[in-house]
C-alpha cells in the first residue's frame, strides 16, 4: 500500500515538472556586441521599463540571450579606468538576433 502512494506521488511530481517546462518561455531573440578595446567592459545590460537582463563581457564580446521583443537601453560597464558605456533604442524583434556593433569604451 505505501509503494502505491509513494508511485502515485513520484507519478505526479514529474507530471509537474513536465507539464511546468513545457509552458515556459524562451525568447529567441540574442542582443550581442562587441567592446573595444577588448578589456574595457566588465558586464553588459539591456534594460527596459520592465525587463533587465546582462551578461559577462568575455574577451570584448557579449551575448544576452532569451530577451523578449522590445525597445531597450544597452549599458556596458566599464572597468576601471574606463567608464560605462551607453546605447539608447535598441530594438530587439522575436526571433532575430540583435547586433549592436561595436561599442567604444571611454576612459
Amino acid at each position: 500500500m505505501r509503494s502505491a502512494y509513494t508511485t502515485g506521488f513520484l507519478a505526479i511530481f514529474f507530471a509537474a515538472i513536465i507539464l511546468s517546462m513545457a509552458f515556459r518561455i524562451y525568447w529567441n531573440s540574442p542582443v550581442r556586441g562587441t567592446v573595444d578595446p577588448s578589456n574595457a567592459g566588465i558586464r553588459a545590460w539591456i534594460i527596459s521599463r520592465t525587463d533587465t537582463l546582462s551578461a559577462p563581457v568575455i574577451e570584448g564580446n557579449f551575448v544576452i540571450d532569451n530577451v523578449k521583443p522590445g525597445s531597450y537601453t544597452l549599458m556596458v560597464d566599464g572597468r576601471p579606468p574606463y567608464r560605462s558605456s551607453f546605447k539608447q533604442s535598441v530594438v530587439v524583434v522575436d526571433g532575430q538576433p540583435t547586433d549592436v556593433g561595436v561599442i567604444q569604451m571611454n576612459q
